[in-house]
Order: structure tokens, then sequence, then C-alpha cells
């Protein structure tokens, strides 16, 4: 089918000429990965209908730091982190929301950390910094800096205004958003919802960890489980803005490409027999300064089939120790405080084909922003024999 524009009385994002319960791509989820779905077909001329039980994206798409760590990433990631980049890129142009190419600053505070940079820095995309310019570029404490990192290729939004912009960009290119509308049963070619059924040409189901609630023998077999996350957003008064998200050495021991070989081994058993405290967190020490000046601070990580809601005040008192400690500034003043929660597997991404005509997608780890719409852009093209997009049309 080929998209029209939408007449009067139609419902909003429908084209022209299209049933109502009838669509090129059904869409199931509308985080990141189905966001970048829906926009790989819209590119290509076809007629998308996107089902969400929320009125909007809520989940991990909005609970984040806004990082889009491109440079960190390994292997099957980092393909994934490059296509998005690009098309980052453009839905910020053609959407209107607010997006730098800041590249991504670490914070060497042990000659450990610049050894697993130094390292990961060989490979070119990364420069190492010394501690004079990171301070000029990072609002720091100087004591206790031994230098640090540019990740050049990585990018910085607003994931809160990213993902109400992208809603709407794509509506303007004829997705139809069906929010408060649950999806009960999918299969080859028909998509039921408590607001009837819907028969599609192709099917994305990406609902991340509620992949075990509509389709749990794929959650099952996969083994996905929820990893759950302290954040907070804080006021602060810092001598100059930062001048790209922060990274510590907690983060390096994460991403994939630090954290195998043995500079990083022994900067892990550094830290967890330093901060025993910390370890236990899981965390992920690193900020992003959004453009109204607030500095959004995390992350711990517990993982669970049913994570427990109640955070505990220890994991929030530890990351503002952490950042007192770290920037020269007075306390931060808390704004907002949250949980995020994310699907979580032992490989980092849930590709999955189920009946003929379904496609599963997921991040199932806590790179999804990052990967999100490159693992959708590649995969749909894959599974459906996409030719490429006509990319001056959209």
């Amino acid at each position: 089918m080929s998209p029209a524009g939408t007449p009067a009385g139609s419902p909003a994002g429908t084209p022209a000429g299209t049933p109502a319960g009838l669509a090129d791509l059904v869409v199931v989820g509308s985080g990141i990965v189905g966001l970048g779905a829906a926009y790989a077909a819209a590119r290509r001329g076809l007629s998308v209908i996107v089902v969400d039980r929320a009125d909007a994206p809520v989940g991990a798409t909005i609970r984040n730091f806004g990082h889009l760590c491109i440079g960190a990433q390994a292997g099957e990631a980092r393909r994934y982190a490059d296509a998005s980049r690009d098309l980052w890129l453009r839905l910020s142009r053609d959407a209107g929301f607010w997006l730098r190419e800041s590249g991504t600053l670490v914070a060497a505070r042990h000659a450990d950390e610049v050894a697993v940079l130094e390292h990961a820095a060989a490979e070119g995309g990364i420069r190492m910094l010394e501690t004079d310019e990171l301070l000029r570029l990072a609002p720091l404490r100087a004591e206790g800096l031994v230098g640090g990192a540019h990740i050049e290729t990585d990018l910085q939004t607003d994931p809160r205004a990213a993902a109400s912009a992208i809603v709407r960009h794509l509506s303007h290119l004829g997705v139809e958003f069906r929010f408060r509308t649950a999806v009960t049963a999918v299969s080859g070619g028909r998509v039921d919802t408590t607001r009837g059924a819907i028969t599609a040409g192709a099917v994305v189901v990406a609902v991340n960890h509620d992949i075990d609630q509509l389709l749990p023998e794929v959650a099952e077999r996969v083994g996905v489980v929820r990893c759950a996350l302290d954040m907070m957003r804080a006021a602060v008064t810092l001598r100059h803005p930062l001048a790209a998200p922060l990274l510590t050495g907690w983060s390096l021991v994460r991403y994939g490409r630090f954290a195998d070989g043995p500079a990083t081994a022994a900067l892990r058993e550094r830290l967890h027999a330093e901060r025993p405290d910390l370890a236990a967190l899981d965390l992920n020490q690193m900020y992003t300064q959004l453009p109204d000046g607030t500095l959004i601070i995390g992350d711990s990580h517990s993982t669970s089939t049913a994570p427990d809601p109640f955070q505990p005040e220890a994991a929030f008192a530890a990351f503002l120790a952490e950042a007192e400690a770290l920037f020269d500034m007075p306390a931060p003043r808390v704004l907002e405080r949250w949980q995020g929660v994310y699907a979580k597997a032992a490989q980092d991404f849930l590709i999955d084909r189920g009946d003929e005509g379904v496609l599963v997608l997921a991040a199932t780890t806590g790179i999804g922003m990052t990967t999100g719409l490159g693992l959708a852009e590649e995969n749909l093209t894959a599974a459906f024999g996409w030719a490429p997009a006509m990319e001056g049309s959209s």
C-alpha cells in the first residue's frame, strides 16, 4: 500500500483508503524500538498502526539519561548503534527535538581507568584527555582526577521531549497511534486488541519486558526478566555547563567496548573491593545535563521477574554523595526520583520470528535508546525483504 493524505473524518494518522482494521504493518508497543519499526515502514510508504495500552510512551524510552552511547558499544550492538545514530540525527532534524553531537566524557580517577581507556582508544574514535582539558569540559573537582577521555561519536537528547516529538512526526507521516488499547493476541496477519481486531500484512511486537505477558513462551525460552533501576533529576549550581554526558570508572566495567580484557578485570576488582556498597547497587555512575540546566544522576540495577516497586533511600543517598564528591558544586536539590525498568536476558537483543509475518524485537540490556532505531531498521528490512527507504520523501 502507498500512503495518501488523511481525509476528513478518518482516524488521525490513518492513510486515505485504509480500512480502520487494516494496515501493512501493525506495531505493538510505542517505545523506541516500536517507534523505530513504525519509522522504517513509514519511510517506505507503508501504512502503519501502532498499538499501546498506555496513552503515550511511558516506559524505558523516557526513563533514561538521554545518552546515546554509540562509541562504547562493541560487535552487534555497535552495528545497531551506528545505524541508530544516523536515524537519530534525521529524526531530530525532521521532528524538531533537541539533540546534540556532544560525544561523551569519561572522568578517570585511577591509573587502571586510564589503562582501560587507552586500550579502547587504540581502536579509534576515543580521544584521551589530560586533566586540565577535562576540567574545561566538565565542572569537576580537580582532586583525585588523573585524566579522562572523549568518546567522539556519541549523542545526547532529552528522552521525554524526543519520544513525544517522534510520535507527532510519525503521525504527520501517516502512522496511526491507537493508545489506551491493549493487545490480547498476536498471530500471523492478525492482532487482537481491546478495541477490535486488526488485519496486518506484518506484525512487530516491541513491548520490551512485557513480552512475558503477551508472548510468555518467547520470554521463557530466551530468559527475559526485568531490570529495575533508580534515577533522579536535580537542580545544581555548576561553575560551567557539562559539555557532554559524563561516565566514570563504574561505567567502564559495563559497556561492551571496555568490559573485556585484563585491564577491565583489574578495574572491576578494585572498585568492588574499595566500594562494596556501590557494587551492591550495581552502580553505573554517570550524569547528563539537560538544556534547562538540571542534572540526571544515576543509576542502580536490580534484576528480578517482578522487581520490588519500593526504592531504598540508600541508593539515592549514594548517588548524591558520589555526585558531590565528583563535581565542584554545592549539594544538589532533588527535583524528581523514578524507577526505570527494562528487559534483560543473557543476550543483548531479542530477535524472534514466531508465526509467519510476526517479528519480536527487544533490546534486552540497558542500551535500548542507543540501539533501538537501528535494531528495528535492520531487522525489519531483513525479515520482510524491504528495499532501502526513499529518504528524500520524509
